[in-house]
């Protein structure tokens, strides 16, 4: 059955004739890539969107598997970040990512003769909330691994028979993901989530999500002698200076680790080298999810659900 489904997605990719693989150096992205440069050559060109929404080991560890395994990868600039809808970080966000990778791909394509542009949505995903998945469609990119029938397990199962490394690496998402919807995304919270996990990665934990939330309270102006009579952000004078009254955004850490791993986190020692480690971040809190890693743990407090469909699953 395996054999036939992988079959089944080298003639589909045979078909394209060229092909531009949307590609981030996960399971699906790396197999997709892999299988389009086996089957087509340098008809097969893989695209990563470089934006600070990926770890800087995430790309590094992209670009060192297309050299490991031949196939070419390109770095493509997105400017998610200049656009205020995806900053507000609607349910949707997805989109307005998937539509910026899209809108950059598409061009790309056009001018260097890619019949196709194709991405890594498998057969798994089917009922998902993927906001993704309608700016797919607008572009009319394919989605070959979901059109053969290819779940997640069966394409870390053939990885593995194909000796990619990504094979049981860990599902993985978008720094973004990590932030309550609703929240605003900012390259600064982006940086802290990045090095935050770095630590509970290069402490050997496998599954890892650090959750971001925003904590909120008044500070004082910035002077010690002036009284704040001013709403919070008014600009007021004090002996001749300017100061600021500002309302004062600290962030708490939440620390998801898969549900075996817990008890490795919780051993003696660990938790208070690991908020040391996020408060030297800039974390003013520091907390374990006793609940461990679950994928969409972030949905389950969402302020909206969407009307489509009737669970909010897509953010990891």
């Amino acid at each position: 059955m395996l054999a036939e489904k992988l079959d089944n997605l080298r003639v589909v990719l045979r078909a394209y004739d060229s092909c531009l693989v949307a590609y981030s150096g996960g399971v699906d992205s790396v197999f997709l890539a892999y299988v389009a440069h086996e089957v087509l050559g340098r008809g097969a060109l893989a695209a990563i969107a470089d934006s600070p929404s990926l770890p800087r080991r995430e790309l590094d560890e992209a670009l060192a598997l297309g050299k490991q395994f031949g196939f070419r990868v390109r770095v493509v600039r997105t400017a998610e970040f200049a656009n205020p809808s995806y900053l507000a970080n609607p349910t949707n966000r997805c989109y307005f990512c998937k539509h910026e990778l899209f809108e950059e791909l598409a061009p790309l394509a056009k001018v260097e003769g890619f019949a196709v542009i194709a991405y890594g949505e498998n057969a798994s995903d089917v009922g998902d909330f993927r906001p993704g998945a309608q700016a797919a469609k607008e572009f009319q990119v394919r989605a070959p691994l979901k059109e053969v029938g290819l779940t997640k397990a069966e394409i870390r199962a053939l990885s593995a028979q194909l000796g990619l490394p990504t094979a049981d690496k860990p599902q993985m998402a978008c720094l973004s993901s990590r932030i309550p919807y609703g929240e605003p995304v900012t390259p600064e919270k982006l940086r802290m989530i990045e090095q935050g996990e770095g630590v509970l990665r290069d402490l050997g934990f496998y599954d890892v999500r650090v959750r971001h939330h925003e904590l909120g309270g008044h500070s004082q102006a910035s002077s010690p002698e002036s009284k704040v009579t001013e709403p919070p952000g008014t600009t007021i004078a004090s002996n001749g200076l300017e100061t600021s009254a500002f309302r004062l955004k600290t962030h708490l850490a939440r620390i998801e680790v898969g549900a075996a791993e817990l008890p490795k986190l919780l051993a003696e020692g660990t938790p208070a080298r690991v908020a040391e480690a996020l408060k030297q971040i800039g974390y003013a809190q520091v907390t374990v999810d006793l609940q461990g890693y679950r994928r969409g743990s972030l949905n389950e407090t969402a302020p909206s659900r969407p009307s489509v469909p009737s669970q909010l699953v897509g953010q990891s």
